[in-house]
């Protein structure tokens, strides 16, 4: 079986060991051809080595004790804080919906996520966008914050702000 494939291995190769000859034909065309014309003078081509690089040597996988030794620390954010929201600690928002920027900086890391805190608890799903919103809130005070975190601890988390939220109220007759 064995003698056979590289039997088979050495057929398949051989064309592409064959000498490439190189002539004009008839109507003056330059042409190439693995076997010379008849009656036309051919000359054979001369063919440059191939670029090739020796591959790297793969790098001895990390023993476990190691990389369990040296968890990489947790990366601070310059600037992490709420944005959009007014100044004057009251927003008016009749349905109870509205968005929160949130300013980071550098960017948010890839397995990085940001969640947004009403109240001191989670609200809404963790996402990549610095952007959220707020879905029907009820009217009143609450705290905002928004924390970065990755899937195993808390990165980071911002400053609080305190915002009283104005909904227009049904009147009774």
């Amino acid at each position: 079986m064995r003698h056979s494939l590289v039997c088979l291995l050495l057929l398949v190769c051989l064309p592409a060991m064959a000498q490439i000859y190189k002539y004009t034909d008839a109507n003056g065309n330059t042409a190439y051809s693995n076997q010379p014309p008849d009656g036309a003078r051919a000359e054979p081509v001369e063919l440059k080595p191939l670029n090739s690089i020796e591959p790297r040597p793969a790098a001895a996988p990390a023993s476990p004790a190691a990389s369990t030794q040296s968890a990489p620390a947790p990366v601070a954010y310059e600037q992490l804080e709420l944005t959009d929201l007014p100044n004057d600690a009251a927003l008016r928002a009749n349905d109870g919906t509205f968005y929160i920027g949130v300013r980071i900086k550098p960017r948010l890391q890839p397995d990085h996520r940001l969640q947004l805190l009403v109240d001191g608890k989670p609200y809404g799903q963790p996402t990549n966008v610095p952007r959220l919103q707020v879905v029907n809130i009820d009217r009143g005070e609450h705290r905002f914050a928004v924390l970065v975190h990755d899937a195993r601890r808390i990165i980071q988390q911002s400053p609080t702000v305190t915002l009283t939220v104005l909904r227009a109220a049904a009147g009774r007759p």
